[in-house]
């Protein structure tokens, strides 16, 4: 399942960093796919950071910069992939 957690502002092609307005929290650790119009990769969050700080994680609201495995463009979605339990799959399938 994926659920919408950022949306690129602006891509730093020198450095592989986007800039992210967050709409869900997003941590360090996260699968993430990134789609857009010519956009589309899975890849996991490896670096985060805020004001030029290193984070773990990123709420609602914040901006940030994440490091990117390809080039992004600006308004390109970034969701996060989150695993189905077992159980929700047995209530779903029923």
């Amino acid at each position: 399942m994926e659920i919408i957690a950022a949306k690129i502002l602006h891509y730093y092609g020198s450095t592989g960093v986007a800039r992210i307005i967050v709409s869900s929290p997003l941590k360090v650790g996260d699968r993430i796919h990134i789609k857009g119009n010519t956009t589309d990769f899975d890849q996991w969050v490896e670096s985060l950071e805020v004001c030029h700080r290193q984070v773990q994680h990123v709420s609602m609201g914040e901006t940030a910069g994440m490091k990117v495995n390809d080039y992004v463009r600006k308004n390109d979605r970034v969701y996060r992939i989150e695993k189905i339990r077992d159980q929700d799959k047995l209530l779903t399938s029923a």
